[in-house]
């Protein structure tokens, strides 16, 4: 199976599946020979795709790759690993529900007439913006 079509099943470009070949997350091409050499190129192309779309770094993404073949004895790694990407997580999930609350608050100001409006999502970016000093600039 020739490279681009291994990318084309796995889902990546045919340079994404050149660059992990040479992180080491892929055989290269001389060394996928055989029957199931394609395939598990296809399958590992998959697999590193689908963390990368979840934030996972590929330095991450080679950890979970090894723990895949059987890693250590202990999920000791692998708890680790989880508990560190959780917390990143959190906080991007706290920082996009801010956002949308000053959205939310954002929208609903624009209702009010134009000297009454407030700009959460201005003051969230620059606290010192002043909506009375904006308003005058208009």
């Amino acid at each position: 199976m020739l490279t681009a079509e291994v990318a084309r099943r796995a889902g990546v470009n045919t340079q994404t599946l050149r660059y992990y070949e040479r992180r080491g997350l892929l055989p290269d091409p001389g060394r996928r020979c055989g029957c199931s050499g394609p395939a598990d190129a296809v399958r590992i192309g998959r697999f590193v795709k689908r963390p990368q779309d979840l934030g996972f770094t590929l330095t991450e993404i080679e950890a979970l790759l090894d723990l895949a073949e059987g890693g250590p004895d202990s999920c000791h790694a692998a708890r680790d690993l989880a508990g560190e990407k959780i917390t990143q997580l959190d906080g991007k999930i706290a920082s996009l529900v801010a956002m949308r609350d000053s959205l939310h608050r954002l929208r609903d100001t624009c209702t009010r007439p134009r000297a009454d409006r407030e700009c959460p999502l201005l003051h969230s970016l620059d606290p010192t913006f002043d909506n009375a000093a904006d308003g005058a600039r208009r």
